[in-house]
C-alpha cells in the first residue's frame, strides 16, 4: 500500500509542480504585456504566450493522471 501512495504522492508533486511552472509562465506572458512595444518586444510576448499554452497542457495532463490514479484507488476503476 506504500508504494501506491508514494505513486499518488509523485502524481499529486508532478501536478503541483506543472501548475507553479504555469503560473510563472502567466506572470511572465503578464509582464511583457505590460509594457510599451516594439517589434522584438512583440515577438517576445507571442512566444510567452505559446509557451503559457504549452504550460497549461502539460497541467492539464498531470491533472488527469492525477485524476486517474485516484479513481483507481478510491473506486477501482
Amino acid at each position: 500500500m506504500g508504494d501506491e501512495h508514494s505513486e499518488l504522492d509523485e502524481l499529486q508533486a508532478n501536478y503541483k509542480n506543472a501548475v507553479e511552472a504555469w503560473i510563472a509562465a502567466i506572470r511572465k506572458e503578464e509582464e511583457l504585456a505590460s509594457v510599451a512595444h516594439d517589434a522584438a518586444e512583440i515577438d517576445k510576448w507571442e512566444q510567452a504566450h505559446f509557451d503559457e499554452d504549452e504550460l497549461r497542457n502539460t497541467v492539464k495532463d498531470a491533472k488527469a493522471k492525477y485524476e486517474d490514479a485516484l479513481r483507481e484507488k478510491i473506486f477501482g476503476f
